[in-house]
């Protein structure tokens, strides 16, 4: 019971992280109907930034609480994100929305591409420790165990997407969205500015990939440039799982992929006699995606965004 426990936990703390990215690319793919490969890059730049960020901290202000800086540095990732997404939409993006849908496909992979080189060549090649922020005390569950970053994780990850339902559900901006993936030209016509709702909702994506970004780095103490690539990919899987273009589907899908691949690297790991243990604990995710695709290919939310006129 007590690796149960534990092993629901590490799902959890992962699983949190995949819902954070598969939120951005479900919501674009809701309102442009385009999937933002580069997404996962944004995670990246989030954590780098939050990274450079702390050490500016340790020169500036030594003394600061780990929390504190915690909190800096991820509201300073989050507005450097919002740029960098934005100006991906304005410059990659916004020509092709009426062009054939290989094109801003292959324009994303490009984007990937150019974003991984850029942090390369700014943060390097080698990975870079991240810096240990809260205290290394862990909380006891039972017989399991949780630490204090991985329990703040959580709580951010829960926050951030609690606010993002309201937002989509109660506010002005969410019913614009709604009303966007829905049917942008009837939404024109209704006065939505789709331009501006685009726009939104890549910056929203990517403050909530920013928060990922820096909390990645603080649960596993080491970041580096290509680190954007598999957790984009899991998360994309997520949205898929869900319902691409379902915000609720994102959720769902990303706390179940993290807690397959958990339970599969504790449980089946273990049978296995550690053969098919961690370091394949990718098999296990997309296996069940494969599965749950092949009977419901619209994934267990299934898809509210309607086919455009």
């Amino acid at each position: 019971m007590d690796t149960f426990i534990q092993q629901i936990i590490n799902g959890l703390v992962l699983g949190s992280m995949y819902a954070l990215v598969a939120l951005g690319y479900t919501m674009v793919y809701g309102v442009l109907n385009l999937i933002n490969f580069a997404h996962g890059d944004v995670l990246m730049i989030g954590a780098m930034v939050g990274l450079s960020i702390l050490k500016g901290l340790e020169i500036v202000a030594p003394g600061l609480p780990g929390y504190v800086n915690l909190a800096i540095a991820i509201a300073g990732a989050i507005p450097v994100c919002m740029i960098v997404n934005v100006l991906i939409e304005r410059v990659a993006y916004r020509r092709l929305r009426n062009a054939p849908r290989l094109a801003p496909l292959i324009t994303a992979i490009g984007i990937s591409t150019l974003l991984t080189t850029f942090s390369m060549m700014i943060w390097g090649r080698s990975p870079l420790s991240f810096p240990q922020l809260l205290s290394s005390e862990p909380l006891h569950i039972g017989g399991a165990v949780i630490s204090q970053t991985q329990v703040l994780l959580l709580a951010l990850a829960a926050m951030s997407m609690g606010a993002l339902v309201l937002l989509v559900e109660k506010t002005r901006l969410g019913r614009a969205m709604r009303a966007t993936a829905e049917n942008p030209r009837v939404a024109g016509l209704m006065g939505v500015d789709s331009n501006k709702v685009i726009v939104a909702t890549f910056a929203i994506g990517a403050a909530l990939a920013a928060v990922a970004g820096v909390m990645w780095g603080a649960n596993y103490s080491s970041i580096q440039f290509a680190m954007g690539f598999l957790p984009g990919l899991k998360a994309f899987s997520a949205a898929v799982l869900g319902g691409i273009g379902n915000i609720y589907g994102a959720m769902i899908g990303g706390i179940l992929l993290g807690l397959i691949e958990a339970l599969g690297a504790g449980y089946i790991g273990d049978l296995t006699g550690g053969f098919l243990g961690s370091h394949y604990q990718d098999i296990f995710a997309f296996v069940v995606l494969i599965i749950v695709l092949t009977i419901r290919p619209s994934g267990i939310m299934g898809e509210r965004v309607a086919d455009r006129a």
